[in-house]
């Protein structure tokens, strides 16, 4: 078959993969609810109402529409066939094995796998020597000159094959040098590189790899994650501290021909052992479990009795548990054989993979656009329900002008300027409420700012000692972790005592002065408390016995420390945001009700003076008025027409929860 029949053929094998088929409805569901919500944005805007709180909640909901990601990582052992797997999953299309996979060339450093429109096709490698340096992997990212670019050419296969061999690259140093890049532990010297007759050592070349590749599922939004084994010595902390535990869904790999080693079982019980996480487990390699010597059945039960096994050594469901070959299927890609393709068993993994691959953050996405639609639709029904009501008071006004002298004119004038200076007393009871909402508002973000954090975090560093190794370590964790769940609770309660005051305030001026101010309820932080708990639990696995060796390996404290400060971080900022943007909400529906009374009391004022003037004004005025109103109503009703668009365009997302039926069955 000609090299380039082979490419098509794999090509066309690959682009009706199930996991791209849920991608494209992910990305049309994202790009359709985009299209909705700017239509919804643009009619608010034209009629001036959309304010700065709406304007912001609306623009962070688009923008995570249009960056929003799914991150598969794919965990295991050295050798287990993680890279072998990637390539039949993602790179089958072309035409060959692109990330390296063949014996003695193992991926040595952790790989993301993703697509960035702005940045070019390129390989970026992190140098081992920053691990030394005492920056974290998340602060690197940002700094391009920390990193070594290979450019990617995505027409050239065989050239791509080999700019990514660099991922295997090692170097050998001394074992001091070993120890400072936390390479070298004496206190586990089982897992310690080999020694060369020199004393130098071998360790990986890179800390870090990020492969930026235009393939269409990574064109999608797909980020996939390649791991080198994590109970290594020097295992990136990273991996095990953010990357994984925020993964959309986790393939765990293992050899069908040993099932799960004492290795195996020590990954799994210390970094996958949640319920929080998406897992699949993956019995790799069920071709070296070909005998001459026995029935096709006899084989097929053998890989049956290694699922079950699996499944109860790791506490699955046997359907989570799949047995394929990777090699057997980018082999049958490749060559475009369809029944080789289905023989390798990679079918149901990847029916299952496409049904979960709606993780929870997707579903909060989901759960966050609804909310800021009912949100803005409430907003600017109240603000058209206000202008509405002006109109009618106007109208009815002017209709008792009919006929009437210029004294009466005049009397009129006089009573709108004495309305005014009375409207204008509010404004004194307003700036005391402001000062007092504002004054609450910073005790409750107070508590919830990053000095706050760094307060607490090292305070808990201080309790626990320096590496983190003293006796009370884990009290000081898990004190600091009480603390903070207090944090969380005061600024609820806060919350709570901002909205009784805020509520009393606007019943009192809506009953005096004819406004419609309305206020939501403040923001649940329910969800916070369980990010922090998610937090809580990751973190705090590395207090014990069996994980001392890592915190005392140079580096990893720091970085702890720093990865935690850095979660936290996420959690309580995006919390005191909920908090300043309903806080904020509030005072702008109070600025938007003011202006709109001031403008109405100046149309008012001015109208009476044109009828002064020309009798012949005062009709045109009520006609004007009766066509604004018109107007009005008009604009209601569109808004309402594409509030409720961009609701059906969200929920559209529901048929993508359905997950496929057998989707975790073993072909017989």
């Amino acid at each position: 078959m000609a090299a380039q029949d082979v490419f098509t053929t794999a090509a066309a094998i690959t682009v009706q993969q199930p996991i791209a088929q849920r991608l494209d409805d992910l990305s049309a569901w994202r790009s359709n609810l985009d299209a909705s919500l700017a239509q919804f944005s643009r009619a608010m805007a034209e009629q001036e109402l959309l304010d700065g709180p709406d304007a912001t909640v609306l623009s962070a909901l688009r923008e995570r529409l249009a960056s929003d990601k799914l991150v598969l990582a794919f965990v295991a052992e050295f050798s287990r066939g993680k890279s072998e797997l990637i390539n039949a999953l993602f790179f089958a299309d072309t035409g060959r094995r692109v990330l390296p996979a063949t014996p003695g060339r193992t991926t040595m450093c952790p790989v993301e796998l993703r697509f960035d429109q702005g940045v070019p096709p390129r390989l970026s490698l992190l140098p081992i020597e920053t691990r030394s340096q005492g920056f974290s992997l998340g602060e690197l990212r940002v700094r391009d000159a920390a990193w070594t670019h290979v450019t990617l050419d995505p027409k050239d296969p065989g050239a791509l094959a080999r700019s990514l061999t660099a991922v295997t690259r090692t170097q050998w140093v001394g074992v001091d040098h070993a120890r400072t890049l936390g390479l070298w532990s004496d206190t586990q010297p089982e897992d310690n590189p080999p020694q060369r007759e020199d004393g130098r050592v071998e360790v990986p070349a890179w800390r870090h790899a990020l492969i930026n590749y235009p393939h269409p599922l990574l064109q999608r939004g797909l980020v996939v994650v390649d791991t080198p084994g994590l109970n290594a010595i020097g295992a990136e902390p990273e991996l095990t501290l953010g990357l994984l535990p925020t993964a959309h869904a986790i393939v765990f790999v293992l050899a069908a021909d040993a099932g799960v080693t004492r290795s195996d079982l020590a990954i799994w019980k210390e970094h996958l052992n949640e319920a929080s996480l998406e897992r699949f487990v993956v019995l790799n390699k069920i071709d070296t479990l070909a005998d001459p010597l026995a029935t096709v059945a006899e084989v097929n039960a053998q890989v049956e009795r290694q699922r079950e096994l699996t499944a109860r050594t790791l506490g699955v469901p046997v359907q989570r548990v799949f047995a394929l070959s990777a090699r057997d299927a980018l082999a049958a890609r490749v060559e475009g054989d369809i029944p080789a393709l289905a023989a390798s068993r990679l079918a149901p993994l990847e029916q299952a993979l496409a049904g979960q691959l709606l993780p929870r953050q997707t579903e909060l996405l989901l759960q966050s656009a609804q909310g800021v639609v009912q949100q803005l639709r409430q907003s600017a029904g109240r603000r058209l329900a206000d202008r509405r009501r002006q109109h009618a008071e106007q109208l009815l006004e002017l209709r008792g002008l009919r006929g009437k002298s210029g004294g009466k004119l005049r009397m009129l004038a006089q009573r709108i300027d004495i309305e005014m200076a009375d409207f204008e007393r509010c404004t004194t009871h307003l700036t005391a409420l402001r000062t007092v909402q504002q004054r609450m508002l910073r005790t409750i973000t107070s508590r919830l700012s990053s000095e706050a954090l760094g307060v607490e975090v090292a305070a808990m560093q201080s309790a626990a000692g320096a590496k983190f190794l003293g006796l009370g370590a884990k009290a000081a964790f898990d004190s600091m972790f009480k603390r903070l769940r207090a944090s969380l609770d005061h600024a609820e309660q806060q919350s709570a005592e901002m909205q009784q005051m805020l509520d009393g305030s606007f019943r009192q001026m809506n009953s005096e002065f004819g406004f419609s101010f309305a206020l939501g309820a403040p923001p649940a932080l329910a969800s916070f408390r369980q990010d922090l708990a998610l937090i809580e639990g990751s973190y705090g696995r590395y207090f014990t016995l069996g994980q001392a060796w890592r915190m005392s390996s140079p580096g990893f404290a720091d970085q702890f420390r720093r990865l935690l400060l850095s979660k936290l971080r996420v959690v309580f900022e995006n919390a005191a945001s909920e908090i300043e943007l309903w806080s904020k909400g509030a005072s702008a529906q109070v600025d938007a009700q003011l202006r709109e009374r001031r403008h109405g009391f100046t149309r008012r004022r001015e109208a009476l003076e044109r009828v002064q003037a020309a009798s012949g004004d005062l009709e045109q005025r009520i006609t004007d008025l009766q066509r604004a109103d018109e107007q009005v109503n008009v604009a209601q009703l569109r808004v309402e027409a594409l509030a409720e668009r961009a609701v059906i365009a969200a929920n559209a997302l529901a048929p993508a929860h359905q997950t496929i039926p057998g989707a975790g069955q073993v072909a017989a």
